[in-house]
């Protein structure tokens, strides 16, 4: 079918592997903006009458460059990276699950219809959220302790395993590895709209394409991934204040729900500090989804190349095989197995 996107031409495992290998690459080279997001997030506006501070080192950051100066000033450029092996080890599972699972969803969607044309918008982001709730049940334990890595100061920080049995302690159990799962299953919409929006793009600025050059696949990244962080941030401001410490004002008690956290953020600084952190958070988002689909683009493609190798390769030893037996065949000798 010329309009299908290659993803149905590769199996689960080696979109998912293209998926994950590009996440890696494009959070690697922008995480310090992943720090200052976080930290933005999950600070609370000071007022005289307010205890509240940021948790990480308790310094309240006015914006993204005043939050990279302060940080680097505290903890050395070090500091820009903290909590990046968890990190990274998140977002591999959780890109690696979601593009394992997209390809599956998506080719029985497509086996089942009866024209050829593209899924409509409704459809991609309806695949795109099914696929996105699946990897995030097996991956939010990382992402917990990952952002407590994040937002705690450099003394109080652990290492990977032992954050988490901190969580597990402090917390209820076990469970307490999967706080925030409502608000990250709801926030399945956002990667729905970001692949939804990027292959709807994909279809119908490049239909036919099967490859698309490395500029073109960074600039339709970016585009779709800002307009799902736009239409998302509350909720990704929200989840954030789930999986972090809890403000000082409360004592040491953690949110219960993304509502909470919502209720509580209006109630302290408005409407607008539900879309705290939003500068850095797209432009992160920007650089990762640009530099994810441009490198996951040229990782598929070559995964195609060497398919295709592999398939000459065969073909021409089974010709081989063929020629041989028929040779022996019309010489009346006998077939040796080889």
């Amino acid at each position: 079918m010329a309009g299908q996107s290659k993803v149905e031409k590769l199996p689960p495992w080696g979109n998912a592997i293209a998926g994950s290998a590009g996440a890696v690459v494009a959070n690697a080279l922008v995480y310090p903006l992943d720090i200052v997001k976080t930290r933005l997030q999950v600070q609370m506006k000071r007022s005289p009458s307010s205890a509240d501070s940021n948790p990480a080192d308790d310094e309240h950051y006015t914006s993204a460059i005043d939050a990279i100066t302060k940080i680097v000033k505290a903890e050395g450029i070090s500091g820009l990276y903290a909590g990046m092996p968890g990190s990274l080890i998140g977002v591999a599972s959780t890109n690696f699950a979601y593009f394992y699972w997209y390809t599956i969803v998506r080719t029985l969607y497509l086996s089942y219809r009866t024209v050829s044309t593209p899924p409509g918008t409704a459809a991609e982001l309806s695949l795109g959220a099914v696929s996105g709730a699946i990897a995030q049940i097996f991956t939010i334990p990382v992402a917990v302790v990952t952002t407590r890595q994040q937002t705690v100061s450099k003394h109080e920080r652990k290492g990977l395993i032992a954050t988490g049995q901190e969580v597990i302690d402090s917390e209820d159990g076990w469970s307490g590895l999967w706080r925030g799962l409502k608000a990250s299953l709801v926030l399945v919409v956002n990667p729905a709209i970001t692949y939804g929006a990027y292959q709807r793009l994909k279809d119908t600025l490049f239909p036919g394409r099967t490859a698309l050059k490395p500029w073109e696949a960074f600039v339709l990244g970016a585009m779709s991934k800002a307009l799902a962080t736009i239409a998302t941030q509350p909720l990704i401001v929200a989840k954030v204040g789930l999986q972090s410490k809890p403000p000082a004002a409360r004592n040491g008690k953690p949110f219960k729900t993304f509502g909470e956290v919502m209720q509580y953020i209006v109630q302290h600084e408005g409407l607008l500090g539900l879309f705290k952190g939003i500068g850095p958070q797209i432009m992160k988002g920007l650089l990762v989804q640009g530099f994810l689909m441009m490198t996951k683009e040229r990782i598929e493609l070559t995964f195609v190349l060497l398919f295709r190798y592999f398939r000459q390769v065969r073909a021409e030893k089974l010709q081989k095989l063929a020629d041989f037996a028929a040779e022996k065949a019309r010489k009346g000798g006998p077939i040796l197995a080889k």
